[in-house]
């Protein structure tokens, strides 16, 4: 009768990781929102459609409403994969179990950088800020936050005391937006969301200024929840790997992903970020 049950119990976890494990009929899928959602969309549509087809399966874009939802939903199996930062690459390894799994980044986002702006013709430094109003991204980002109050830190500036005030505006191109409206003095963003904000001419350059520009760091990566199929992971990582900027269509969808191509990358690439978190005291 022991040995009945313990066969019972043994078959029993056996399909419940198997059921853990297999794919789902609609491949969910999310982003970190550092944009606006619309955005967010507009950007994920044709890679969608890429991957419905090369996956042959549906793939639906789930939107969110703060960083903190994409780590949780990832991190339970809500989501099936999601475009996270470094920063919430870190939280989501931490909080699941098995862990998530980073399939493929940028090429661009192992140099990554934030680039500080300021609309005030005065400031040419950080010094120059000293008892002013500053603004950073969303509180969870990677480079709207935690890596430029890192080297900020590392530069003996602690932002509560050193500006008179500090807001978080949730976004990259709400940094912009506030900037430029006079709302702060300065404030920081990732280098990329800058660059096409300005290419599209959403900002007025005349006016607002890129004053610093951070050492480099690893920052963005498409990662899939740890209970998903292996082979439909491969799957995943290989249509990533596969898009060819030689190919008009595929060009498309890697301008839109501001990726020149994406390559391979590993969890070992962010420890850099989790020891600037742990510094930070943004992890316990």
């Amino acid at each position: 009768m022991l040995k009945r049950t313990l066969a019972l119990t043994a078959g029993l976890a056996l399909s419940f990781t198997a059921v853990l494990a297999q794919a789902a009929d609609v491949l969910k899928v999310s982003a970190i929102p550092d944009e606006a959602p619309t955005e967010l969309l507009r950007k994920f549509e044709p890679l969608g459609a890429y991957l419905k087809q090369k996956l042959g399966m549906d793939v639906e874009f789930v939107p969110v409403a703060d960083y903190p939802a994409v780590v949780e939903a990832l991190a339970t199996n809500r989501l099936d994969m999601a475009w996270l930062g470094g920063f919430t690459f870190v939280q989501a390894q931490l909080k699941s179990d098995p862990k998530v799994i980073p399939l493929v980044q940028r090429e661009q986002d192992a140099q990554f950088t934030s680039k500080f702006i300021t609309a005030d013709p005065n400031v040419k430094s950080l010094t120059d800020l000293k008892g002013k109003t500053f603004a950073f991204g969303s509180v969870s980002s990677t480079s709207g936050s935690l890596m430029p109050r890192y080297f900020m830190l590392k530069d003996g500036i602690k932002p509560e005391s050193y500006f008179s005030r500090v807001g978080y505006s949730g976004a990259h191109d709400a940094t912009v937006a506030w900037v430029q409206a006079g709302k702060v003095d300065a404030g920081v963003l990732n280098a990329s969301v800058w660059q096409k904000l300005v290419d599209a001419g959403k900002v007025d350059t005349n006016k607002v200024k890129v004053f610093a520009t951070t050492p480099a760091y690893f920052d963005y990566n498409w990662t899939v929840r740890g209970t998903l199929d292996p082979a439909l992971t491969a799957k995943i990582k290989q249509a990533f790997l596969d898009l060819d900027p030689t190919n008009p269509e595929h060009k498309k969808i890697l301008d839109l992903q501001a990726a020149s191509r994406f390559i391979e990358t590993s969890p070992d690439n962010y420890k850099g970020i989790e020891e600037a978190a742990r510094a930070a005291d943004l992890l316990k």
